[in-house]
């Protein structure tokens, strides 16, 4: 049974608006917990943890859902395909968020390394239904509601990693004989072919983009040279792929333009 986009319009304001006050009360109070989500995250530092500022990327994902909401809500919108498409996984992504936060600030590690799997889910099941990267859209659809997801998306498979090696680290999990530094080299390749697979097939820049930024954010943040190295590599080939697809876009657009 489909949902009204009406009802839907309004619920994921309603979500958005909850979601960016229970994030500004855990990322600048210590209301939740006792302590803010920073301060978690110091007390289980892992080779894979970006630097701090690296987390200042919340304030422009936050940004960026606020245009979507507000987008969708548009009464030249209508129907809202794009919204009938997401249904109500925002509203459910965004019910994870805070979910996430709660645990996370009560240190509640293991919860939360299922929670925010979950929450990944939810965005890669949105990423999906809006086939980003691969249907047309409008310009303004395109920045409005792709962009969004796509930079979220990112961010959020960076913020997985992070939150469950931390995790392991909280349990002193002994990675099956392997060294910690051998794990985060092996986990930057995998992200970095992911990268290259959502570049290859979905053309995606915005999400390529923040894992950049991450890569290099982890390398400001370690002492470790190997898996400085592996970043810093890792962090240049997404660069310079990013250029080439960018530059393949660019011209596929001009021939079709002609």
């Amino acid at each position: 049974m489909q949902s009204n986009p009406a009802i839907l319009k309004y619920a994921n304001i309603v979500a958005f608006i909850l979601t960016v006050i229970v994030n500004s009360l855990a990322g600048s109070t210590t209301l939740i917990g006792g302590q803010d989500t920073a301060a978690v995250s110091d007390k289980y530092p892992t080779l894979v943890t970006p630097a701090g500022y690296v987390f200042a990327i919340w304030g422009i994902i936050y940004l960026l859902l606020g245009v979507f909401v507000v987008y969708s809500a548009l009464p030249k919108q209508k129907g809202g395909d794009f919204v009938s498409r997401i249904g109500w996984l925002f509203v459910i992504s965004s019910i994870l968020n805070i979910v996430w936060l709660f645990v996370w600030q009560y240190e509640i590690l293991s919860a939360s390394a299922v929670i925010i799997s979950a929450f990944l889910l939810s965005l890669i099941a949105i990423y999906l239904r809006l086939n980003i990267g691969k249907g047309r859209v409008t310009l303004g659809e395109k920045l409005a509601v792709h962009l969004p997801f796509s930079v979220y998306l990112g961010w959020l498979s960076i913020a997985t990693i992070a939150n469950i090696s931390a995790t392991l680290v909280a349990y002193s999990w002994d990675g099956f004989g392997i060294s910690p530094e051998i794990w985060a080299i092996l986990i930057v390749a995998v992200v970095l072919v992911l990268t290259m697979l959502m570049l290859g097939i979905r053309k995606d820049i915005a999400y390529a983009l923040v894992v950049v930024w991450a890569l290099v954010g982890i390398s400001v943040n370690q002492s470790n040279t190997n898996v400085v190295l592996a970043t810093q590599v890792g962090a240049v080939i997404a660069a310079i792929a990013l250029v080439v697809i960018a530059a393949f876009v660019g011209l596929k657009r001009r021939k079709q333009r002609k």
